[in-house]
């Protein structure tokens, strides 16, 4: 495709902080395409993909980080690692991060029942606890009635709408994805602080982290490099912006940023090593038996490798942040349209280039 270009990025970061990772990049020119660049733009232009950002994330190290096509089509502005595009239900990560922190600051109880938090909830709703709503297993609805992309309500009033609408199933009885669920962890959040719920993600983790260039998606600040999103089939036209916030998939980032996080992960800068393992353990159901989600994480294994991810999407982005624990590797993909699998992308990318073959030593 005449319009894909490629910006490179190979980058060295200096020896984790206790207190603030700091990411160094130096800008090069890549003369000829190496297989993994060979990879993405395949898949791009089998997708008819306007622009993706890539981080390769090792062992707490960005050793590629890529910009491929356009972060803006009609102005023929290329993606590079610092565009900027919405990450979907990645945010989730954070809002669960966001809990942890507060259980640990003793504020609340991942067994605490969600009534003691929210206003007005029904007598349906008084066997749901904070892990609960954590790992989709409180038996919500998946989008609550009055959600409205076009209005700037208050979290409070969309969970409200969802009051009235019957439990799927008793809590902890089985899995089952909720972005309601995470509307009344944030809720929540700001019931025990007192702060907007994106103000204390921004203080307590992003800030922390460093991560600059995270924003919420309805941010009136003047943001650089920000991606136009597409749509429709073959990611033909522009996605319009929601004005609403949506707390399960709340947030503006880039690759670099979150590879800071990533790197972030293997340390207790923001989370404890206790707390991260107990994010991205597979919940048990009432039954006894798991499920394949934590707190905020899918959790599974691709081939013999165990796998920590989540998947994002809104209308014009898709996004994947896949991390591979065991080989320390990390898949970070942020794209500008939503007519695309990055799953299938990012989880290929991984296989083909980057994680041990089966059965290696």
């Amino acid at each position: 495709m005449k319009w894909m270009r490629r910006v490179a990025r190979r980058t060295y970061t200096p020896a984790l902080s206790a207190i603030v990772l700091c990411l160094s990049v130096t800008a090069v020119t890549t003369a000829q395409a190496d297989r993994v660049d060979d990879y993405i733009e395949g898949q791009m232009k089998a997708f008819k993909l306007p622009g993706l950002a890539l981080a390769v994330v090792k062992d707490g190290h960005v050793i590629k980080a890529m910009g491929y096509g356009l972060a803006n089509v009609a102005k023929n502005t290329p993606v590079t690692p610092d565009t900027v595009l919405k990450i979907g239900s990645v945010s989730k990560q954070f809002i669960a991060t966001g809990i942890m922190l507060l259980v640990r600051d003793g504020r609340l109880g991942l067994d605490d029942p969600i009534s003691r938090y929210l206003d007005g909830t029904p007598s349906s709703w008084s066997g749901i606890r904070v892990r609960h709503l954590l790992t989709h297993t409180a038996g919500l609805v998946r989008e609550s009635p009055g959600f409205d992309a076009d209005k700037n309500q208050s979290d409070a009033a969309v969970l409200r709408a969802a009051y009235a609408v019957p439990l799927r199933f008793m809590p902890g009885e089985k899995w089952e994805y909720s972005n309601v669920g995470y509307y009344a962890l944030a809720e929540t959040i700001h019931k025990v602080t007192g702060q907007l719920w994106n103000d204390y993600l921004r203080d307590r983790i992003f800030k922390p982290a460093a991560m600059n260039t995270t924003f919420p998606t309805n941010t009136r600040e003047p943001i650089a490099n920000r991606a136009v999103g597409y749509t429709g089939n073959d990611n033909a036209a522009i996605a319009l912006d929601w004005v609403a916030l949506r707390p399960s998939g709340a947030f503006l980032s880039t690759v670099l940023d979150l590879a800071k996080w990533d790197a972030l992960l293997y340390t207790d800068t923001v989370l404890t090593e206790s707390e991260r393992r107990q994010m991205t353990t597979p919940v048990r159901l009432n039954s006894g038996a798991t499920a394949a989600y934590g707190f905020g994480w899918h959790v599974d294994t691709a081939g013999d490798q165990p796998r920590v991810w989540h998947g994002g999407g809104l209308p014009g982005f898709s996004a994947q942040f896949v991390r591979f624990p065991g080989a320390g590797i990390t898949i970070i993909l942020l794209a500008n349209g939503d007519d695309v699998d990055t799953s299938s992308i990012a989880n290929g990318l991984a296989a083909l280039h980057y994680l041990p073959r089966p059965g290696s030593k």
